[in-house]
């Protein structure tokens, strides 16, 4: 996908769980607190190993369908208290927001993620982006992504690649979650990069060839 030329300032969309932050650790740490609290059991070491689609889909795993919006509302209660201080930056993910912004760009957020909860990790971590859109998955991303006129969607699902196409942005993947680089590329991602490190440098190219075109 050819860069268009720059008639605006430049719009970057990220992802949040395991693109700008690694929530394993604290997923973890909410899922094991819902189970104790109810006795149910949850396998909180395999449902880090799904994230990306939102809370519900894990939950239908281990509650019958008339109790999960009922678990999705108490968990994203117990969210703050478990999940917010043992959640780490993906590498490079302070670096990439910058990188953006030092263009004269934003740098906006816009993830499946109950939006309060993603406001608090990014606040806790000093990730600075100029807006933050939650509760979107997939192909419904492409609303916010079309609102900000972005021109790039950062991801490392599918379903991140899915959104950034369905808006007619450009994809960049990155392998750093649960699916691999032959995935997000069978999935139509335009660059694929090996993590959040070498985006800056990825940028400064793109922004470099848009305004030359």
């Amino acid at each position: 996908m050819a860069s268009e030329p720059l008639t605006r300032p430049l719009t970057v969309g990220f992802d949040l769980d395991m693109t700008l932050i690694d929530s394993r650790p604290g997923i973890r740490a909410a899922y094991r607190a819902l189970s104790t609290e109810t006795g149910v059991w949850i396998d909180a070491d395999l449902a880090v190993t799904r994230l990306g689609p939102p809370l519900e889909q894990e939950l239908a795993y281990w509650f019958p369908d008339d109790r999960i919006l009922e678990m999705g509302d108490r968990y994203r209660r117990l969210y703050p208290e478990y999940a917010i201080s043992p959640t780490p930056a993906m590498p490079g993910a302070r670096e990439a927001v910058a990188a953006v912004q030092a263009l004269g760009g934003r740098a906006i957020v816009v993830t499946a993620k109950h939006e309060p909860n993603a406001v608090m990790h990014l606040a806790h971590l000093g990730i600075e982006p100029d807006e933050v859109i939650g509760w979107l998955w997939a192909e419904a991303k492409a609303e916010a992504l079309r609102e900000h006129d972005a021109r790039v969607y950062v991801g490392d699902h599918v379903g991140d690649v899915r959104g950034a196409r369905t808006a007619g942005v450009l994809s960049v993947a990155v392998p750093t979650g649960p699916c691999d680089e032959h995935e997000l590329r069978a999935a139509g991602a335009h660059v694929v990069l090996p993590d959040l490190d070498a985006f800056p440098v990825w940028l400064a190219g793109y922004a470099a060839e848009a305004t030359a075109g």
